[in-house]
């Protein structure tokens, strides 16, 4: 049987950097695809993975170990805001927030505990939430798909097999290993401009952060509109991340350090991204997998993951080769990434046990996949709302009615 090296264990440096490049490959393809579809610099979050990762690192006392990645719940707010109205500030404002939302709930925490947060967000609210922040993705990456239908095709079928047939660490890195063959399968055919590449290697090292053209984030109240509410989802998957990590690593980090030092450090990630220009980060079940396949919990190993990847971002003909990627290979892997979250949600109504034949949960569920898919404008953002309203108010109502009846039958 392999020996498992615990949290607290260092291996000699030769191991150690090998396994750390195994962090980044698994968090790079996911990390930088979230810039690439909201319009932001895939180098300035690269540096915010980094930078984010050390920060909850320090402050989870070198005891949880897991990587900072961009996250996916945002990619449709921010992409209103940076693509469509060219609004940084606003938008880098909306991360801000969630940033500080993630502080609130440290303190509530530190004094309350984490069992109140199950019944403001229960599954049968967080599961069709989830659900839909990837449903209403997919028709994005359906357009970025149609640009090129054969490639768009090829990349998605290869991302499918390699996650289905690939072994070892092959298998963690499907999405990464589908993107380079799917550039190259481009290149072939000619769709790969590189001339922006081979400018960039005038200039190789380059500060992520242009600061000529940085803004200030702003507080706007649509940003915060859209996106705060979408912070509960994430604090309940950064939940679900904690007690899988403790399955695997045999601790229990939402005790020892405690949960809400996790959203300590989380939030304070988000903060320091919203002044980078960089996405909001999260715990990436990516990288809790790779520990899970190797049995090396080493938070060294995250620690030299965060310094490579701070290192990528300064190195400027990474960012030029991301940036020339065709829409029709990134569009590609996005059909199965949106679909598998959107599957995801429904997967936490199934293995939670959510009873839909009872008529609070069936409205609960109906009404948040409702809006979500069918407002045009922040679905997301108001099916959350109105979801946890609902739980809230549906399920007083029906804590009324039981004690009622049970009063009426003694």
């Amino acid at each position: 049987m392999q020996k498992e090296v615990q949290i607290h264990e260092r291996l000699t440096l030769a191991q150690t950097i090998p396994l750390g490049l195994q962090h980044v490959f698994a968090m790079f393809g996911a990390t930088v695809l979230v810039p690439f579809l909201t319009g932001l610099s895939p180098s300035v979050a690269l540096l915010s993975s980094g930078i984010g990762t050390i920060i909850f690192l320090l402050l989870t006392k070198s005891k949880v170990p897991a990587y900072l990645g961009s996250s996916f719940a945002y990619i449709g707010a921010l992409t209103y805001f940076v693509k469509d109205q060219n609004n940084m500030a606003s938008a880098m404002g909306g991360v801000l927030i969630i940033g500080l939302i993630y502080l609130v709930m440290f303190l509530l925490m530190s004094v309350f505990g984490t069992a109140w947060i199950h019944k403001v967000v229960p599954p049968v609210v967080a599961g069709p939430v989830v659900a839909i922040i990837g449903f209403s993705l997919t028709p994005t990456a359906v357009g970025m798909a149609a640009s090129n239908w054969y490639i768009a095709g090829f990349t998605l079928a290869l991302a499918m097999i390699l996650s289905v047939y690939a072994r070892g660490f092959l298998k963690l890195i499907p999405i990464l290993i589908a993107i380079i063959i799917g550039y190259i399968a481009a290149a072939i055919t000619g769709i790969v401009d590189f001339s922006p590449v081979a400018a960039s290697f005038q200039q190789l090292i380059v500060f992520p952060v242009n600061f000529t053209t940085w803004q200030f984030p702003s507080m706007d109240k649509t940003a915060i509109l859209m996106m705060a509410p979408l912070a509960f989802v994430t604090i309940i998957e950064d939940l679900g991340h904690m007690i899988v990590l403790g399955n695997i690593t045999h601790s229990d980090p939402i005790e020892d350090p405690g949960f809400h030092r996790v959203l300590a450090g989380n939030g304070l990630a988000t903060i320091a991204a919203s002044f980078f220009g960089g996405p909001p980060v999260t715990t990436y079940g990516e990288n809790i997998g790779v520990l899970a396949v190797t049995r090396v919990y080493s938070t060294f190993n995250l620690w030299v993951a965060a310094v490579i990847a701070i290192i990528l971002s300064c190195f400027n003909p990474l960012q030029a080769l991301i940036m020339s990627i065709p829409t029709a290979v990134m569009g590609g892997v996005s059909v199965l990434l949106f679909g598998m979250i959107g599957v995801a949600g429904i997967r936490t109504l199934i293995e939670s046990k959510v009873d839909l034949s009872d008529s609070k949960n069936l409205m609960i569920a109906s009404v948040i996949f409702a809006l979500g898919i069918g407002v045009t404008n922040h679905g997301v953002a108001w099916a959350t709302i109105v979801g946890i309203i609902l739980n809230l108010v549906l399920s007083g109502a029906k804590a009324e009615n039981d004690k009622a009846s049970a009063d009426k039958a003694a």
